[in-house]
């Protein structure tokens, strides 16, 4: 009978070996997470198991949940966590049918080995996050450095240009005044209007590689909004679109440059009326706590669907119609924003629509006081240099 003890032992820890082995064959040939290496984990699993056929591996972790066949509705297990990064990610168990078996039938060997597997699972789990993690990471360092790379020729590009077009446009201009046949007049007006829009992503080209400078002041958020709607009052006056001004608190300040908030009203703005349809409504809603500022857009336009949401903000995409727009108008607005140390967000508006959430922080001396006389006198958005360079990128 001692005999016969031993030898049922050693066959035990025979199949326990020769899972494990399995199992370490199994991951060493995974070159990702994948349903077929957790299911060939499973079954190396239950052919260790003494009672083999009777028993169902159950694995269960963030996102598969699969077993070796279907498991019985009453059923005695052994069960152990799988631990990925020091947090519980799941669990494996091996069940047995309880009208026959009971906890007993399990041996502490065959708690031992799925304890190991276990660990074997959150190791494999553990590799391939990490790995998927620095591939995340290498791929953001060389779109930075593209996009670095891409900043510098586009502000080679810009200055080259300016001059050309610039020439071009004066004398287009001069021969008009000068020109007498209306078809002539037409052509020149063709070549003025394209001019100009050459000129405007020239513009936005140079503002992209961050060619304009950043001026910080500490200010009132109310008139530079303020003014931004009111400038762009014949916009919403096109569509007979109403824009609703909400503060929730009036003197809310923080440290800003008015001209490129400004610029990212006017292109956020302007996205709003081109998505909503007639007669709708655009809500702008302003409110901080003692950290940040929070810009609210809403509209209830045709939405961004899904499928685009993380390229909008990429400079060049744009889902408007050849010559409407160059698709860097959401990508300044990010880089603006982001010289802000602040970050933009999109989310569906209900039923439909878009919603653009500006967040900035904000900073506020201890004592601070509005000189005397009417804040939008004392907190000019923008002298007119910095009016004539928004207007010529819009």
């Amino acid at each position: 009978m001692h005999l016969q003890s031993t030898e049922e032992n050693l066959r035990e820890k025979i199949k326990e070996l020769t899972c494990l082995y399995d199992i370490s064959k199994t991951i060493s040939k995974s070159n990702s997470i994948n349903i077929q290496t957790f299911y060939d984990i499973i079954v190396s699993t239950k052919n260790a198991w003494r009672y083999s056929t009777e028993c169902v591996v159950e694995l269960h972790i963030k996102d598969y949940h699969l077993s070796t066949s279907e498991i019985m509705e009453l059923s005695v297990f052994q069960s152990s966590t799988i631990i990925v990064n020091k947090t519980n990610y799941g669990h494996i168990k091996v069940h047995y049918p309880s009208k026959k078996y009971n906890l007993s039938d399990f041996s502490d060997d065959e708690q031992k080995l799925l304890d190991t597997i276990a660990i074997e699972i959150g190791n494999y789990v553990d590799k391939y996050q990490t790995l998927e993690r620095k591939a995340a990471l290498r791929q953001t360092i060389e779109r930075m450095e593209r996009l670095s790379l891409l900043g510098e020729m586009t502000a080679g590009i810009a200055h080259e240009l300016n001059t050309p077009l610039g020439n071009i446009l004066g004398f287009a201009e001069l021969i008009k005044e000068q020109n007498s046949d209306p078809e002539i007049g037409a052509d020149i007006s063709i070549i003025i209007n394209s001019v100009i829009y050459s000129r405007e992503i020239v513009k936005k080209l140079m503002f992209f590689s961050c060619e304009m400078p950043q001026k910080l002041e500490l200010q009132e958020l109310k008139p530079i909004i303020v003014f931004a709607l009111s400038f762009l009052k014949s916009n919403f006056q096109k569509k007979s679109i109403r824009h609703e001004l909400v503060f929730k608190n009036d003197n809310i300040m923080a440290k800003v440059d008015s001209v490129q908030i400004t610029q990212v009203l006017f292109n956020l703005l302007i996205n709003a009326i081109y998505a909503s349809p007639e007669k709708s409504i655009i809500k702008i809603i302003v409110d901080d706590d003692d950290a940040n500022l929070y810009l609210k857009i809403e509209d209830n336009g045709t939405g961004v669907p899904d499928s685009i949401k993380e390229k909008i903000f990429e400079p060049f995409f744009s889902t408007k119609p050849v010559n409407y727009g160059c698709g860097l108008g959401l990508s300044v607005v990010h880089g603006i924003i982001k010289n802000h140390n602040g970050e933009i967000t999109l989310q569906n508006n209900f039923p439909s629509g878009s919603i653009f959430t500006i967040r900035i922080p904000v900073i506020v001396p201890a004592t601070y006081s509005m000189p005397a006389g009417n804040a939008s006198e004392n907190v000019a958005p923008f002298n007119g240099v910095a009016l004539l360079f928004i207007m010529s990128t819009l």
